[in-house]
């Protein structure tokens, strides 16, 4: 079967002026954008599901830690489970920054490799 464009129907001789999208994907380029996404995500990623891990566990079997008073009646286990929530929302802000940094711009010298408006 034939795949490349004949430039018969509309559209295809676009197709014929860029690059490979195969040929994208085995740059030296897309490998940097990949790695810079890679080294931020995946630590980041481990050390939060670490950190949820530790704070079920905890829930589960230290009853008597978790329901220490840290001031008034808010207990360990309730300052833990807001801790939760805020370093959610400060990973997804850095993960914004991060993106914004250095992401968009590797992300934005590919597509111009590519012709633009891909």
């Amino acid at each position: 079967m034939n795949t490349a464009p004949t430039g018969d129907r509309p559209g295809e001789q676009l197709l014929q002026d860029h690059p490979s999208y195969t040929q994208v994907q085995e740059s030296a380029e897309f490998g940097e954008l990949r790695r810079a996404h890679r080294s931020f995500a995946f630590p980041l990623t481990i050390a939060f599901i670490s950190w949820y891990l530790l704070y079920v566990l905890l829930s589960n079997y230290a009853d008597g830690f978790m329901a220490t008073k840290a001031v008034g009646n808010i207990n360990v286990a309730l300052v833990f489970g807001l801790a939760q929530f805020l370093t959610t929302f400060l990973i997804a802000w850095w993960y914004s920054r991060h993106a914004a940094a250095k992401l968009d711009p590797r992300s934005a010298a590919i597509k111009s490799g590519m012709g633009g408006d891909a």
